[in-house]
């Protein structure tokens, strides 16, 4: 091993510095797996612990700076994409009116409780599949699309 390369502990693969994350603690002040092993170990732990991660989410989600942040997110976001604003407008504003029925349930697990409305096609902002919170995530994980906004 020479010095512009370092072996991962977990996967014993001897790997580029630049593939390790920076660790003031550690000797040589990278971390002692490589960037690979440790997001595999934080997606694993995520899995094994998802009711604490969540609560720990929603807690952090709380603090005032996070909510200033994430205020204008949604505006660059809104700003960034008018045509899916305007498409949740026009659903939230048919829901209120009574033109759309929102179900009380997902369409996909059939949760009950905060449902959200997707739109496959924003340009038909009428159309969209009714899910909760976590199959709504899934369905823009599906489709590529990073994050599920809340709709109507």
């Amino acid at each position: 091993m020479d010095i512009t390369t370092k072996t991962c502990f977990k996967c014993g693969e001897a790997k580029p510095r630049a593939e390790f994350y920076r660790h003031a603690m550690m000797a040589d002040g990278l971390l002692g797996k490589c960037k690979d092993c440790t997001r595999a170990d934080v997606r694993s732990h995520r899995n094994e612990n998802l009711t604490r991660v969540r609560e720990y989410d929603r807690e952090r989600c709380k603090e005032v700076g996070r909510r200033m942040a994430m205020r204008q997110k949604v505006r660059d976001q809104q700003r960034l994409h008018p045509e899916m604003n305007r498409a949740r407008l026009r659903l939230r504003r048919a829901v209120i009116a009574g033109r759309v029925i929102k179900p009380g349930a997902c369409q996909h697990c059939g949760v009950g409780g905060a449902i959200q409305g997707h739109h496959d096609d924003h340009a038909k902002p009428l159309d969209v599949m009714w899910l909760c919170p976590i199959c709504h995530a899934a369905r823009h994980v599906e489709l590529g699309r990073v994050g599920a906004r809340k709709t109507a």
